[in-house]
């Protein structure tokens, strides 16, 4: 499936992790690395722009971190990023540049990358964001199936077993979730894709659309 390609779906060029999506074809593939890729890359982070202030968390001296937040390491906060009260970054974390993580937004094991917008009340999980995406406010990723089974992708007659029990959704470059919206497990939404509020999404949706509620989406104009 083309359009899942991580080539398709991201601006790699708007990233830190850029490294860790080298020898991948699909974006998912690289949600067992983030961990050691974080440690690896934070070692190598620079004393005069990031901060490490406990065991593998590293974050920019230009961010700007409430003390009521929560990171838990690996984890690296992004350069003029912000991490605003309450926000809980359970680990495996990657903020991009100039992103936004907000009150009461939860994270663990995702990529977000530079400019992404997660400010109100989110859960993201086993994911990965591109550039400039957006979730409103209330919108989740579900990583889990509720019968646990192994995630697969879906895209009419056509899939892909991933092989993760645990798989939330891939956001492409300039994206905009509604607010209060479900992205279920194994969501990938093409790049520049609107998701209209209180949608419940699964399977695949192109890149330039707009989806207005399951079975009907249409193009952007």
């Amino acid at each position: 499936m083309e359009e899942c390609k991580i080539n398709n779906l991201y601006n790699l060029n708007e990233t830190i992790a850029k490294e860790i999506f080298e020898g991948c074809t699909y974006p998912w593939e690289v949600l067992p690395k983030i961990k050691d890729f974080i440690i690896k890359l934070g070692e190598t982070l620079s004393d005069e722009e990031y901060d490490k202030v406990s065991e593998n968390v590293w974050i920019a001296k230009s961010a700007k971190v409430a003390p009521t937040a929560y990171i838990n390491g690996p984890a690296i906060i992004g350069k003029e990023a912000e991490v605003r009260h309450c926000a809980f970054i359970r680990g495996n974390a990657i903020v991009g540049e100039k992103a936004v993580v907000g009150n009461s937004t939860e994270l663990k094991n995702v990529i977000l990358f530079n400019n992404v917008q997660v400010p109100h009340y989110n859960y993201v999980g086993d994911s990965i964001l591109g550039y400039k995406s957006h979730m409103g406010a209330g919108s989740i990723t579900s990583n889990v199936k509720s019968d646990k089974k192994l995630v697969i992708v879906k895209n009419g007659e056509n899939k892909i077993e991933t092989g993760l029990k645990k798989f939330g959704a891939m956001l492409g470059d300039n994206v905009e979730i509604g607010c209060g919206s479900i992205l279920n497990p194994g969501s990938v939404i093409g790049k520049n894709t609107n998701i209209y509020p209180l949608s419940s999404v699964r399977g695949v949706i192109a890149e330039n659309s707009i989806y207005k509620k399951q079975g009907e989406v249409v193009e952007k104009k």
